[in-house]
């Protein structure tokens, strides 16, 4: 149990978040599958893209750590061998997913593994496709949950209209028609994050995109290359909102990704009437954008957040829940439905702990409805073993008026090993 106290003036200064872990996960994935040596930098040293890292050398890659640079040996997509050993992901839903999209393409046979939280995620969103594309998939409920057993090889290319709304489904048909015979077709219900989509071309490969239509060959060969993680907009927004719900607060984040399919914390924020001022960094890598974020407190208003707009910040949406509690008027998110199957139910458990501290906040089928303002007391929370949540509470104990005490705070350590450390930083 981790007590967090208020703080007595404000927060400022220069914080330099972690690399992207999105991009950091993928980063290991291609370099591992393409020919020559990859270099990475500003890797996430979390726990999530540790496993990630595990996995691949359990099938022969060669890597090695230098603090946060990691350097990958690529020999192709045969260079992957058999693992002797069931391949763990932690609590990895991205590891999972895309994992699954590479073996299915290889023609041995494996079988992943997770934590507890793992074990209650849907994976018949991947595995359904894969098993269209020609992959023998088997697991808890027929392949929906893990321990997932598979045997890759021979894939058939399909045309795949995605049911749900996920980055996750659609980079691992992605990665799987990589390897396919013919082209495989993916078409998105709404827009999701195109990192994958990036790492095939800075990877020398081939895609083609037509609004939410996005097609691959298969039989590619990729090159190594060198890759500049950014920082992680989804880490950042933990700050960001910190300095605007802190009176007489102003943070800088330096580096941070600011591609369009994953920044709309920032038009949200904007929305509410968050002062925020973006400076794109000219020299921005050709795999993302880049740029500074610098956030000041001010008075904010309570808007409606749905549509196309969720899948731009579906990770964000628990602080963006915290900041609406310190809005003017009502906030309401909608169509967010993918948050019943993340590292928690977030729509429950972020009603649920908000509550706690004494939001106005109520759960619907597809989101949530906060009013504000409100103060929030203090007590006794948890992240139910979610990163996101923890986060999200450790923030609102900036502003409560007695203690929080949160229980199970290392969850953090998935994404952000040195957030208190650094909360501690900007404290004045």
């Amino acid at each position: 149990m981790k007590k967090l106290t208020s703080i007595q003036s404000n927060l400022s200064g220069t914080i330099q978040v972690p690399g992207d872990k999105s991009i950091s996960h993928r980063s290991i994935m291609f370099a591992a599958v393409a020919k020559g040596t990859t270099r990475v930098s500003n890797f996430l040293l979390g726990a999530d893209c540790l496993s990630t890292i595990s996995c691949f050398q359990k099938m022969g890659v060669m890597i090695d750590q230098h603090g946060d640079e990691i350097i990958i040996q690529g020999k192709g997509w045969d260079s992957l061998s058999e693992p002797t050993d069931i391949l763990d992901v932690g609590n990895s839903g991205t590891t999972t997913r895309l994992l699954m999209g590479i073996l299915a393409g290889r023609p041995f046979h494996s079988v992943i593994i997770g934590d507890h939280s793992i074990a209650k995620r849907p994976m018949n969103r991947v595995s359904n496709p894969l098993q269209q594309m020609g992959a023998q998939i088997d697991g808890r409920e027929f392949g929906n949950y893990t321990p997932i057993s598979i045997r890759g090889g021979n894939l058939k290319a399909i045309s795949y209209q995605m049911p749900v709304a996920s980055a996750q489904v659609k980079s691992a048909i992605l990665l799987a028609g990589l390897q396919a015979d013919g082209v495989t077709t993916v078409e998105e219900m709404r827009t999701t994050r195109d990192h994958t989509e990036r790492m095939i071309r800075h990877f020398g490969g081939e895609i083609e995109q037509l609004g939410k239509v996005i097609k691959v060959q298969g039989g590619q060969t990729l090159q190594a290359t060198e890759v500049r993680v950014p920082s992680d907009i989804s880490s950042a927004a933990f700050f960001m909102v910190a300095a605007a719900i802190v009176p007489n607060s102003e943070l800088i984040l330096p580096n941070v990704g600011l591609n369009k399919t994953r920044a709309g914390i920032i038009e949200v924020m904007e929305r509410m009437g968050a002062s925020i001022e973006l400076i794109q960094d000219e020299a921005s890598s050709l795999l993302e954008p880049t740029g500074t974020i610098k956030v000041s407190y001010s008075s904010l208003q309570g808007v409606e957040i749905g549509g196309d707009l969720i899948p731009r910040l579906i990770d964000e949406i628990p602080i963006i829940a915290l900041l609406a509690t310190q809005a003017e008027g009502k906030t309401v998110i909608k169509d967010a439905e993918e948050l019943k199957v993340k590292e928690t139910n977030r729509i429950d458990t972020v009603v649920q702990e908000l509550t706690t501290l004494g939001a106005n906040i109520e759960a619907t089928p597809d989101g949530m409805i906060i009013c504000g303002p409100t103060p929030l007391s203090g007590g006794n929370v948890s992240s139910h073993g979610d990163h996101r949540i923890g986060m999200m509470l450790s923030i609102a104990s900036l502003i409560c008026e007695n203690p929080i005490f949160l229980e199970d705070a290392e969850a953090i350590d998935v994404s952000y090993p040195s957030f208190f450390q650094d909360l501690d930083k900007l404290v004045k």
